[in-house]
Formats: C-alpha cells, sequence, structure tokens
C-alpha cells in the first residue's frame, strides 16, 4: 500500500508558483502494478520521484508499509571519482541484508559486463556503461515496488534481451509503478492506472485498458 495525503508540490516561474500538485490524496493497493500516464510535462516523474523519496512536497506525506526501489537504472547518484565496485558496495551496505553485501556486489559485477571498468572510475564510463551498471544495481535487490521511469532495457540488442528477461522475472514477484511513452508496454506490466489531466487532476482507474482509453481520447480532443 501507498497512501498519498494532502501533498503539494510546486515550482518557481517568472510568471509565479507552479503547481504540479495541489492536495493530492490518493491510495495505491498492494500488489498491483500501477502504471503513471499523462502528457510530457504533466509531473508524472515529479511523482516517481517524491514516492521514492529522490523528491520532496511543499506539503503533505507519503505512507507506506511497503518497500520503495529508486528509479529503475538511475546513474545519475553514482559518484564519478569512485569506481563501479565501491559505487556498488556503498549502496548494498544501505540495502542488503546482513552477510548479502559480496553476493550483490557480485550480482551486479556479473550482470553489467563491465570488465575491467567494473575497477574504474565512473567517471571513465559511458553513459551506456552507466546505464547498464545502474541497472543491474537497480535489479540486484527485491523491493516490493520498482519505480521504472522509462529504462527497460539497456545495451545492444543482447543485453537489452537480458535485461528485458530479468525485468520480467522481477515483475513476477513484485509490482511496478511505471511511467512509459510506450503505452503498449504500460499494458503488458500494468493492473491499474494514475491518469494526469491537462489540469493537473489525477484520477485513478482499476483498468489500465480503460485508462490509456481516456488520456488517448483527451489528446484527441486537444
Amino acid at each position: 500500500m501507498i497512501r498519498i495525503e494532502n501533498l503539494s508540490k510546486s515550482y518557481p516561474t517568472p510568471q509565479g508558483r507552479h503547481y504540479v500538485f495541489k492536495d493530492l490524496n490518493i491510495e495505491l493497493p498492494s500488489g498491483k502494478s500501477v502504471a503513471i500516464i499523462g502528457r510530457n510535462g504533466a509531473g508524472k516523474s515529479t511523482l516517481l520521484r517524491m514516492i521514492g523519496g529522490i523528491d520532496r512536497p511543499d506539503s503533505g506525506r507519503i505512507i507506506t508499509d511497503s518497500t520503495i526501489s529508486w528509479p529503475v537504472g538511475l546513474a545519475g547518484g553514482f559518484q564519478g571519482s569512485l569506481t563501479g565496485r565501491e559505487n556498488v558496495k556503498f549502496v548494498a551496505r544501505l540495502y542488503a541484508q546482513k552477510g548479502e553485501l559480496k553476493e550483490k556486489v557480485a550480482f551486479v559485477e556479473e550482470f553489467a559486463e563491465l570488465g575491467k571498468y567494473f575497477d574504474m572510475p565512473i567517471k571513465t564510463y559511458s553513459s551506456g556503461m552507466k546505464s547498464r551498471l545502474g541497472f543491474g544495481l537497480s535489479m540486484a535487490f527485491k523491493f516490493d515496488y520498482y519505480l521504472v521511469d522509462e529504462v527497460t532495457a539497456v545495451g545492444d540488442a543482447r543485453f537489452k534481451q537480458k535485461c528485458a528477461a530479468l525485468f520480467k522475472e522481477r515483475h513476477k514477484e513484485a509490482s511496478f509503478l511505471m511511467v512509459s511513452h510506450s503505452l503498449n508496454s504500460l499494458k503488458e506490466f500494468c493492473d491499474n492506472a494514475l491518469l494526469i489531466d491537462r489540469n493537473n487532476r489525477v484520477t485513478y482507474y482499476e483498468n489500465i485498458s480503460y485508462a490509456i482509453d481516456q488520456y488517448n481520447h483527451s489528446e484527441k480532443l486537444i
């Protein structure tokens, strides 16, 4: 369960303060994967970041009795002067159970397939290498909810297949909160949906297909 209570989030603009959400109240049930649907700039990723604790609301709170991942594949939080191994160890110390550190580091090293670069500073990595490390690190830990913002597979065709297989494996045992421009991906992985309309109103739908139909209909009216 994830319950959002009286949540407001805004940003200052030259025209005044812009509210992305104002007094939002919604509850997401346990055991369901939820798509977050809306136009570009609607606040989908902002909401995902707040649920994951990366961004803070102006007011209100998010209550949960579940474990929630950081956004899958997030590579922006790596410390560039540290090696891939050192970055993974740092995260593992925060999230791994006692005695699991070596296992988690070994999982990421094997999955990311970075070879000698795993022991080189992150600042020497290409964007693709960072993505592979970020995806492997996200999948190394088991959460009740995985936050998915567009990233479902990275790398070349073979590595993308490897990512997709692991992604589907995690989906069998956990729920997703998912943002994607691919409506077909949302249908594949999600049961329910939050639809953010052009007035930043958020509506919860129990049927993902119906939510997508409502979104497509509203876009045609523009």
